[in-house]
């Protein structure tokens, strides 16, 4: 009797209130409805960590963040990195953006942007963004090498935040014996104790004091000559010590030392990627460990610049390094894989999709001076010439493309269309490389499923640069090429 009261009464109200119960109804359903479309048609991210090409966050834009390091805060991966521009090396902010696997990024905020005046100010130079946070304070103190565009005023600098993806204070210079620590490339490292150090190229190491705000004392000086980009982390009471030597925006072969105390002495072990490959066209910025339940990979972080297109071209190599004993290594370089973060396991994967050899022209659009080169085992589709172009109309949510990058390789423009035309989205890649590979050169950010137009064109621009002594690097021409398309249904 008590529940046929209660139904009573609340026919009672929506007799009563018949015209707004009908329209509460008649909204709440069709929430449902547009619910359940959003959730079968929208977009779902990427499904594993693909090297070597522009990645993008969860609303389309470029991720960029380079001299990056990652910090774990509950349960979340934090990507702090330099923010990059395609028309200067100036200072243009620290970016942070944020992953619960590693594979996709959101956008959080600039989280140290260019200062009004000052060291960080414009025009001034701002490398090597590490974070780190103090046990002792609970804040997030962030690290970075400062600069002048001459590179003739270097020091390191720090900023703080009470939380991890705040906007950072900076502070100016971090200082050892009440002066500034005048170095340039720089890395962090946070024992297992807790203990913070600074690394800086040519082999030195600072420890920090306990609110990580000075330097207490140097342990390492002057180990190595060059060591540019350097990063240490422990594995099993072994100490390793990565950098790279010095040859400006090119890449080079790194190399490593071991220890089994922070003080040394320091043992070089030479190269950890296989020699001439560049470390597959890489230089160390970060090694991040994933501790999981059953096992912990250590993920090689590096940088693939593409000076002067920054943000547009800069990608990122991220690979499992292999470990034995005081060995590290990179035997081979690993397109997509796959990394379980509870595990703390990896796995390679293939990328998903139908590919379409270059030479199938009845689906590809050559326009412009192209050359085929069909052999044995593949084909290569290569052009020079400004605005020559292909195209393929396809259907799905993904799209990517496979090409040869070499010594005269330049910047391609690539632009996705709608079924109605409209440019949905664009991206600037480079087919530069010191020597020649092959390998997967874009892949689109996740589409709604439906018809679209991809149209990759050469921009008749290439990358060249020099260092400080004026040597001059970078590529000898604009070709870009084609191997094949990879359509993901």
């Amino acid at each position: 009797m008590k529940n046929l009261h209660h139904i009573n009464k609340i026919n009672m109200v929506i007799l009563t209130n018949k015209p707004k119960f009908a329209l509460f109804i008649f909204g709440f359903f069709l929430l449902l409805q547009l619910n359940s479309l959003a959730q079968k048609h929208s977009p779902k991210g990427f499904d594993a960590i693909y090297s070597g090409i522009p990645w993008y966050t969860q609303d389309g834009n470029t991720v960029s963040a380079h001299g990056a390091s990652i910090v774990k805060d509950n349960g979340k991966f934090y990507l702090f990195g330099e923010s990059k521009t395609d028309s200067s090396n100036a200072f243009a902010g620290f970016s942070c953006y944020s992953s619960s696997d590693l594979y996709n990024w959101k956008f959080e905020k600039m989280v140290l942007p260019v200062q009004e005046t000052g060291k960080l100010g414009p025009n001034r130079v701002g490398e090597r963004v590490k974070v780190l946070k103090c046990p002792k304070t609970g804040e997030y103190v962030m690290f970075m090498h400062v600069d002048d565009l001459s590179y003739k005023d270097q020091f390191i600098g720090y900023a703080t935040s009470n939380t991890i993806n705040g906007t950072y204070t900076f502070k100016g210079a971090l200082l050892f014996d009440g002066k500034p620590i005048k170095k340039w490339d720089m890395g962090m490292y946070q024992d297992t104790d807790e203990k913070g150090y600074l690394i800086t190229h040519s082999g030195n190491l600072y420890q920090l004091s306990d609110d990580y705000k000075s330097v207490t004392q140097q342990l390492v000086s002057n180990m190595t000559s060059q060591c540019e980009s350097p990063a240490i982390f422990k594995k099993d009471g072994i100490y390793f010590w990565l950098g790279s030597g010095l040859t400006s925006w090119e890449r080079n072969d790194n190399y490593y030392f071991t220890a089994t105390s922070l003080k040394g002495p320091w043992t070089e072990r030479g190269l950890f990627a296989p020699k001439e490959t560049l470390t597959w066209n890489s230089q160390t910025t970060y090694v991040l460990p994933i501790e999981g339940s059953k096992d912990t990979t250590f993920l090689f972080m590096g940088d693939r610049w593409s000076f002067p297109r920054q943000n547009s071209s800069a990608t990122y190599v991220w690979q499992p390094l292999t470990i034995n004993g005081n060995s590290i290594s990179l035997p081979d370089f690993k397109e997509s894989w796959q990394l379980n973060i509870s595990t703390g396991e990896w796995k390679t994967t293939d990328i998903k999709g139908k590919k379409i050899d270059d030479l199938n022209t009845k689906l590809i659009n050559y326009q412009g001076n192209w050359t085929h080169s069909p052999n044995h085992s593949s084909s290569i589709s290569r052009s020079d010439a400004k605005e020559s172009s292909f195209s393929i109309n396809f259907k799905g949510k993904q799209v990517g493309m496979f090409g040869n990058s070499g010594p005269d390789g330049g910047y391609a423009k690539i632009i996705i269309q709608n079924k109605k035309g409209e440019i949905i989205h664009s991206s600037i890649i480079d087919m530069y490389c010191k020597y020649s590979e092959s390998s997967l050169k874009f892949l689109s950010p996740i589409l709604t499923k439906g018809n679209y137009k991809l149209t990759v064109s050469v921009m008749g621009e290439h990358g060249n640069w020099s260092n400080k002594k004026g040597t001059l690097f970078g590529s000898s021409g604009n070709f870009i090429s084609l191997d094949k398309i990879i359509v993901n249904n």
